[in-house]
Parts: structure tokens; sequence; C-alpha cells
């Protein structure tokens, strides 16, 4: 299945190329270097889908070092490639796209190896294919996806109203989005980490019956993402020119960029909200009860990209963040424990 997905987004992504990055905000003067890093970058999509995606089955199996082994290899390849091929091949742009690549290649390869050992009580192999799996598997499966697209289309949005907007500032807004956006990488992804590892136990004490003790996992992933991101969020909030820096060097972007990681993460504390209720549905295969609270965040967000920029400064387009995350984060909560919590209790019950 990865494979097939891989192959036919690879080969629409590259057709469609120009026009999907002009959507997606570029600009005449940014198209050349866009599209050599698109090209390339896209090439790896097959590598980088099934990476992740089979390192789920090392994970469910208990390989916990060799899941992440996989995952450290690839980024630390990465960092050792990015300067090679940038500085000392001169590959500029294209050469990042190629160091990406080659990474994600090599974890395929090292994930690929290590599910075909005999000793893996699942191991990976061909043939038995089961449509009523493979629906299965589309079904919870679908949740992550639609997730996925609809966190990628608003920023699509957002890009495209401040190329809409920004006038001559334009790129530089973009640019700085960017940097934002690379900021929320580091919120999501351990915070990701927490509730993907903690899966295993959701749909355990699911399927056992367990009301109490599935709502204790409930409780601590909660308390876990809430510790990190909440560090985040002191750091966004006093020095995130700190960060900053990593990505621009001019005063003017610093400034810029620096406000505007501390106008989006204001609310940034509802998003652990988030992932314990949300992915911890979605573990269950609640996906009825997940994908409502995840959609009604990002319509909230969706919507206060359309209307701050009408009604003041389009710098202010970036509490949007901040407003879905408060906002959602409560909608959340009092329909998971006013509705989805007795729910869960009865339908435990049952099994």
């Amino acid at each position: 299945m990865l494979i097939a997905i891989g192959v036919s987004l690879t080969a629409l992504l590259i057709l469609f190329r120009r026009d999907i990055l002009y959507f997606l905000g570029c600009s005449d003067t940014m198209y050349p270097y866009a599209v050599s890093y698109f090209t390339i970058y896209v090439s790896g999509t097959c590598a980088s889908l099934i990476s992740m995606g089979m390192n789920q089955f090392i994970l469910a199996q208990g390989y916990a070092k060799a899941g992440m082994v996989s995952v450290v290899m690839g980024a630390l390849l990465n960092l050792v490639l990015d300067p090679l091929f940038i500085f000392v091949f001169d590959m500029g742009i294209s050469g990042a796209a190629f160091a990406t690549v080659i990474s994600q290649i090599m974890s395929m390869l090292f994930v690929l190896l290590f599910l075909a050992r005999k000793s893996v009580p699942v191991h990976i192999g061909i043939g038995d294919y089961s449509l009523k799996i493979i629906g299965k598997i589309l079904s919870i499966g679908s949740m992550s996806f639609l997730i996925t697209i609809l966190d990628n289309l608003i920023i699509i949005l957002l890009n495209i109203n401040l190329r809409k907007y920004g006038g001559i500032m334009g790129d530089k807004y973009i640019a700085c989005a960017a940097v934002v956006q690379s900021f929320m990488v580091i919120v999501f992804c351990p915070a990701q980490g927490i509730t993907t590892g903690c899966s295993t136990l959701y749909g355990y004490h699911y399927g056992a019956g367990n009301f109490k003790k599935a709502m204790d996992v409930f409780k601590y992933v909660f308390l876990l993402c809430a510790a990190y991101i909440g560090a985040l969020l002191i750091c966004s909030q006093t020095v995130p020119y700190i960060f900053v820096r990593l990505f621009v060097s001019d005063k003017e972007s610093i400034a810029l960029a620096s406000d505007f990681v501390s106008k989006y993460t204001l609310g940034m504390l509802g998003v652990a909200v988030q992932y314990a209720v949300v992915d911890g549905l979605t573990a269950m295969g609640r996906v009825k009860y997940a994908f409502p609270l995840s959609v009604f965040r990002k319509l909230l967000y969706t919507l206060c990209i359309f209307v701050l920029p009408l009604v003041t400064d389009l710098e202010n387009i970036f509490y949007a963040g901040t407003i879905s995350d408060v906002l959602g984060s409560l909608f959340t909560l009092a329909v998971f424990f006013a509705f989805v919590r007795p729910k869960l209790r009865a339908e435990m019950k049952a099994l």
C-alpha cells in the first residue's frame, strides 16, 4: 500500500509541480529554487513513506531502540550530507534535497532489513493479502491522513493570504512563516512521538474493557505533552530569537520572525489537549469521535486566516494559531467529558 501510494504521489507531484508550487504561495523569484528542491525531494517520497510507515511495525513489536535508530540514523546522515553537498560540492539547494533523499533511502533500507529478519516475531513478507485487512488499515489510517492533509492545507492558505495581502513584503512574510512552521515541528514531533509510543496502551486497554486504565493513559499522555510543550511555550514567549537565528540572519527578519513565533504560540498549551484526546481516540479506533474534534480546530484556524487580515494588520494573522489552539482545546475538553467519555465507558463495559 505504501509503495502504491508513494509511486502515485511521486508521479502526480512531479507532473503538476509548477501549478502546485505557485498554489503553495511560490513567487517568480522563488520558483527556480523551489522547483529544484521540490523535484529532487519528491523523488524520495516512496522511501520516506516506507521508512515511516514500516517503522511502526518495529515499534509495535517492542523494538523501540531499533525504531529510534532508524530515525536518528537518517537525521544524522542528513546533518552530515547537507554541508557536504551544499558547500563542499557547491550543489546549493539541490544538494540539500539530495541529502534528504539519500538519508530517507538509508532509513528505509534499515527498516526493511530489520523487518526481514526471521528473529522478528512479525516479519515482512510477500503474499497473503486480505482486502478486509487493507480496508481496516485504510479506515483507521485515513484519520491521520486527513489530519495531515488539512494541516498542510492551512499552511498553504496562510501562504496564499500572506502573498495576497503582503505586497512587497510578501516573500519576507512567507519566509518568516516558514520559520514559524519549523519551530512548530519541534513542538509537534516529540508530542506526536509520545502519543504514538502510547498508542498500543490506548488500544490495549480499550480492547480489554479497562476504562480506568484507559483514562489514566489519557491523563499521563496529556501531562507529558503539557510539560514538554509548556517548556517550549516559555521559550517562544521569552527568547524566540534564539531559534529564529538558526534560519535568518538580518535584523529585520529576526525581529519579524520572532514576533510571529510569539504570536502563533501564545495558546500552544492547548495542543497538548489535542494530542492526548484526538490521537488517543484514533489509537482506540474511535475515529468518529476523534475526527470532528480535530477538524473543529482546523476550521477555526482557517476562519482566522481569512478574517484577521480584513479587520487588523496582516502581521496579526499569526494569532490564528493561538486562537484556534485555545478555543479548539476548550471545545475538545467540553465534548470529551460531556459526551465522549460516557460513551467510552459504555462501550468498554459492553466488551
